[in-house]
């Protein structure tokens, strides 16, 4: 008889509304203009969704010259892109569409804003993510990156200097408040985004982790070692009482993991990880044990963005 093990599903987890756009509109493209359809870097961070669209028709690149056939239409990612990329396929005369997510897309509204205003920007995020970068583009003005506490020292202004901040939306929750509190001691005048710059889907999965991390032997977060908020919640679930927790890319990634003492496995998905991949993972586990699983919910989600009109009318 197999061992019997309590699981908890966090939820919400996997999709959110602008990983949903960004899927549909490359599927939209390839319905409407055939194959292949030329995305720019990932479409979100996560390889399942990324082989399926290979296999679908979409080709994968990181600059715009190196599409071969310039009559065929491209997509930029969802984490957004400098302002320079647009521009750029303006001059190729390329048909672009740009599946940046809505929540992404308002703060290089802020940025702008803020720029408007004369004000230093401060953005709280990661180097090199595609995001940061893309956020940083929408200006010619330097914009002055935060990763942690100890960086908030090193920004060349006076206590008595108007500052601006904007930070990454798929940041942990805790880490961030930490480092708005430091920016917020360390300047007089601080101007905030008028809403939370991280964003629902990001907030929830770890609200939702945190409510069942101590409850579990095992913690495991189904996403994609590029993703920003696959490794947060790996993070979230580790400092919120699991004892263990892994990032979990391929399902088979579970037959290198020994579950011999565990009476309790969480599992949740990364914003850009599908559902399937949790059903898979559930599948799997379930030929070795007797699975008790128990769905949580943390907040209901109901946010879906429109994607463009002439994508929409795909045939």
């Amino acid at each position: 008889m197999n061992k019997k093990i309590d699981v908890y599903l966090a939820g919400p987890r996997g999709f959110c509304a602008g990983v949903e756009r960004a899927i549909l509109m490359v599927e939209k493209a390839i319905k409407k203009y055939g194959k292949p359809v030329y995305v720019r870097h990932e479409i979100v961070h996560n390889k399942f969704v990324v082989d399926n669209l290979k296999n679908n028709g979409a080709i994968f690149i990181e600059e715009l010259n190196e599409i071969k056939d310039k009559k065929r239409p491209v997509i930029f990612s969802a984490h957004g892109v400098p302002k320079s990329v647009p521009d750029e396929a303006k001059k190729l005369n390329l048909l672009f569409f740009d599946a940046t997510c809505p929540l992404v897309s308002k703060i290089h509204r802020e940025v702008e804003n803020f720029e408007k205003q004369n004000l230093p920007v401060v953005l709280i995020g990661h180097r090199n993510h595609p995001e940061v970068i893309g956020t940083i583009g929408q200006t010619k003005r330097k914009i002055h990156l935060v990763e942690k506490v100890e960086d908030v020292k090193k920004l060349p202004f006076d206590y008595e200097s108007k500052i601006a901040y904007v930070t990454q939306t798929t940041l942990s929750i805790d880490d961030t408040k930490e480092i708005i509190s430091a920016i917020k001691s360390r300047f007089k005048n601080v101007e905030e985004p008028k809403k939370n710059d991280i964003c629902y889907a990001t907030t929830n999965r770890q609200e939702a982790v945190k409510q069942i991390a101590k409850k579990c032997d095992f913690f495991l977060v189904i996403g994609s070692q590029n993703s920003s908020n696959s490794l947060r919640l790996v993070e979230v679930a580790k400092n919120y009482g699991a004892k263990k927790s892994l990032l979990i890319e391929k399902i088979k990634e579970v037959d290198n993991i020994f579950f011999n003492n565990a009476k309790s496995i969480g599992i949740t998905a990364s914003a850009s990880a599908p559902e399937i991949l949790v059903k898979n993972l559930i599948e799997k586990l379930s030929n070795d044990f007797n699975l008790n699983i128990t769905e949580t919910s943390y907040e209901k989600e109901d946010i879906h963005f429109k994607i463009p009109q002439k994508l929409e009318k795909a045939i």
